[in-house]
């Protein structure tokens, strides 16, 4: 019996390159495609929303001279085109899934609205939600929380490269400590950088726990599914 009945779960673009340079690694999107029909499997509901940062960050673009709306607007169509791979890679392994746009583009993906989402969860289909918010300056960060608290996940899980929150990087300081479990609150106060400000605020004042777990280890989603205390758990 999975511990959760419903999960919006938040996965990076930058982790689709797997160990290329830039776009996807075929072999990392089946890794994960394997991973999510595993938990579907257990009857869990599940939508997904993708960052775009392997093909395209518009942060990063307004920095080179690019106008901001304009390269976010480049990055929503980048997470598009993840969800079009994650859910291509699903339904070659036999599990049902529906890409969800933000920014009408028919027929390319579906028009999102919740109602849609949770119709498809409960015929038990994979529902990835693309285009972030359909707005310049916000993040997926904040596009999975919007989601997450619209669809009534129980959770949100945040897949990323490291097995949870540190109180500094892990990858720099080899002495970083780990949190098993932590509060809004003192993410705020101690400056850690886990989603952005915004997508936290949302998910600390709607009541949307996270859990930041390692995705790229196979099988870690399961885990997560079956209780066992693996990444870190937000709480309010």
């Amino acid at each position: 019996m999975a511990k959760f009945k419903r999960i919006l779960l938040k996965l990076s673009g930058e982790s689709l390159m797997g160990n290329k340079q830039s776009g996807i690694d075929e072999a990392r999107l089946s890794e994960y495609a394997q991973q999510i029909k595993d938990i579907a499997d257990l009857g869990v509901q599940i939508a997904i929303v993708i960052g775009g940062g392997n093909i395209f960050r518009g942060l990063s673009g307004a920095n080179k001279g690019f106008d901001r709306v304009k390269g976010d607007q480049m990055g929503m169509l980048a997470t598009v085109i993840n969800s079009l791979a994650l859910s291509s890679a699903l339904v070659s392994i036999g599990q049902k899934a529906r890409v969800l746009t933000a920014i009408r583009m028919e027929p390319i993906g579906e028009f999102y609205s919740k109602w849609k989402a949770i119709e498809a969860m409960e015929n038990g289909e994979v529902v990835i939600i693309s285009a972030g918010t359909g707005n310049p300056f916000f993040t997926t960060d904040t596009g999975s929380s919007l989601r997450g608290i619209e669809v009534e996940a129980d959770v949100m899980l945040k897949g990323t490269r490291v097995d949870g929150i540190y109180d500094s990087d892990p990858e720099k300081n080899p002495n970083a400590v780990k949190f098993q479990t932590i509060s809004f609150d003192e993410i705020y106060n101690r400056g850690l950088k886990v989603m952005d400000l915004t997508a936290t605020t949302m998910c600390k004042e709607n009541n949307l726990p996270i859990i930041v777990f390692d995705m790229d280890t196979p099988g870690n989603l399961k885990k997560v599914m079956n209780g066992e205390e693996i990444g870190t758990y937000v709480h309010v």
